[in-house]
């Protein structure tokens, strides 16, 4: 790693604010599948990297948790989305954190291995229209067709289609801050 890890004791007004609306928000309710502090109470992840920045990181996180605990996008959706991501990049972390979550809620590990490899198929249209979309955006495919745009808005809806276009922004977001400073998944995974 190349910042610091901070712990709780070590953290200025800010930095304590926002570590705890990280430990207190919906990220620890519910089955905890990735450890969000490690065993010096330091955040993991992107999380750890936020607190160096509060002015930036109080946003990117209220940002990630609208996106993780306040869209319209199923978990399957949801957790698709976010795997194509760390796929594109290569964010370890990211595989390692939202595999568990994948698996927490019912994805296989062919489903998963496919999302690794980037061939992800699925039966379901509106998965198989988000994986699509997520492919799209990781491949810089810009701008969609009308063509395209039409057959997807039919298929997800256009809250949708904005739910996974401000997703895969923001994972990628993650997956550079992680990669800059070399974070990743923690030595115990």
């Amino acid at each position: 790693m190349r910042l610091r890890s901070l712990t709780k004791e070590e953290l200025n007004d800010g930095q304590l604010a926002l570590y705890n609306s990280i430990v207190s928000g919906p990220r620890s309710t519910g089955p905890q599948h990735f450890h969000l502090m490690d065993h010096t109470g330091a955040l993991t992840g992107p999380f750890g990297i936020m607190l160096h920045s509060p002015v930036l990181g109080r946003p990117l996180q209220e940002l990630g948790a609208a996106i993780r605990y306040q869209t319209s996008l199923s978990d399957r959706i949801r957790e698709l989305a976010i795997l194509s991501v760390a796929a594109d990049t290569d964010s370890s972390f990211e595989r390692y954190a939202h595999e568990r979550i994948g698996r927490a809620i019912g994805m296989t590990e062919e489903e998963l291995s496919g999302l690794r490899e980037r061939r992800f198929t699925s039966d379901e249209p509106r998965e198989a229209a988000a994986y699509e979309l997520c492919e799209m955006l990781n491949r810089g495919q810009l701008p969609l067709s009308d063509d395209d745009f039409g057959r997807l808005s039919a298929i997800l809806g256009n809250n949708v289609l904005l739910e996974l276009v401000v997703l895969v922004g923001y994972y990628r977001t993650l997956s550079q801050l992680l990669h800059v400073f070399a974070v990743g998944p923690p030595h115990a995974a």
